[in-house]
């Protein structure tokens, strides 16, 4: 009988350490192991210039993480030809000139955003329980309001494009892009009756924008023929199983395109795992931080007539 306790015993134990060990990686290291992600995506007309994107997403910065902001700052050696940023910028009410800080020298650089709910409402302490069985908003919005408009100044006023709930279009490297943008879905802020339609068919290329990718607004973007999709909010799961990967992903998005680039019917859709967490939840585990350079090449010329034909 006490040898069976005493081996119950140690077996608690060591799960209890195990347990305490992976918290402990999981918040001093991979929490701040920044990681850019590469990839190569068939989007652009036969015999285009390749376009470089680099997508970011979830910063939830406050003024004490300087690493991050360093991180980001380099990340304008990569001389992208444009910049997206999908949102949660913010996680603290001092936080914009941290944000902008850390985004300085992008600014200088063509770009479009769209915000999250942690861009207008402060990040609150929640049960990560919630997590398994909350899938959509409203949510935060008797939380503390952020200098959201502060924010969107700075971002408007170095040229970026704001797509919350509108259009817009850029030329970048001679080719045009027309995108379609809509506000945080997760708080049901998203208007897509605003922009809805078909995609520019004089466009070059053909972007959705969005901070949390619920199915209601990726499905009429792939269906108006938006040929690549770009948000974020999911944190990539932020915990993850090894090996099998994102346990949630925060909306209804299914959980194996919580990352990285997927299919969405005729599009492609890219979420970003983003770079930062909630102050109150400021680990990672088996999903490092992330920014993602993506880069836009030709598509083969029967994919791109099946996806024009699609699109009409």
């Amino acid at each position: 009988m006490h040898r069976t306790l005493n081996v119950a015993l140690k077996a608690a134990l060591g799960t209890a350490a195990l347990g305490a060990a992976c918290f402990a990686y999981a918040a001093a290291y991979e929490a701040r192991a920044y990681r850019l992600r590469r990839f190569d995506l068939p989007v652009l007309k036969p015999g285009s210039r390749p376009i470089r994107v680099l997508h970011l997403s979830d910063l939830h910065l406050t003024p004490d993480l300087r690493a991050e902001v360093d991180w980001v700052r380099g990340l304008a050696a990569l001389e992208p030809d444009l910049v997206v940023n999908t949102g949660d910028n913010l996680s603290h009410p001092d936080a914009v000139e941290t944000v902008v800080e850390a985004l300085e020298p992008l600014l200088e650089r063509p770009g479009v955003f769209v915000f999250g709910s942690n861009d207008y409402f402060a990040p609150t302490r929640r049960n990560p329980l919630r997590y398994f069985w909350s899938r959509g908003g409203p949510k935060h919005l008797t939380a503390p309001r952020l200098p959201t408009e502060d924010l969107r100044k700075q971002f408007a006023g170095a040229g970026w494009l704001d797509l919350s709930n509108a259009l817009g279009s850029l030329t970048i490297g001679g080719q045009a892009i027309a995108f379609a943008g809509v506000d945080d879905p997760h708080i049901r802020w998203d208007r897509y009756d605003l922009v809805a339609g078909p995609a520019d068919p004089t466009a070059d290329l053909t972007v959705g924008v969005l901070h949390a990718p619920y199915q209601r607004v990726l499905d009429p973007m792939a269906n108006d023929g938006y040929q690549l999709l770009l948000a974020g909010h999911t944190h990539g799961g932020q915990v993850c199983l090894p090996g099998y990967g994102a346990l949630v992903s925060n909306c209804d998005l299914p959980t194996r395109q919580a990352k990285g680039v997927s299919r969405w019917r005729e599009s492609w859709l890219h979420v970003s795992a983003g770079l930062g967490t909630s102050p109150y939840s400021r680990f990672r585990f088996a999903c490092y931080p992330e920014a993602s350079l993506l880069t836009l090449r030709p598509a083969p010329a029967d994919t791109h007539v099946r996806s024009a034909r699609t699109a009409r």
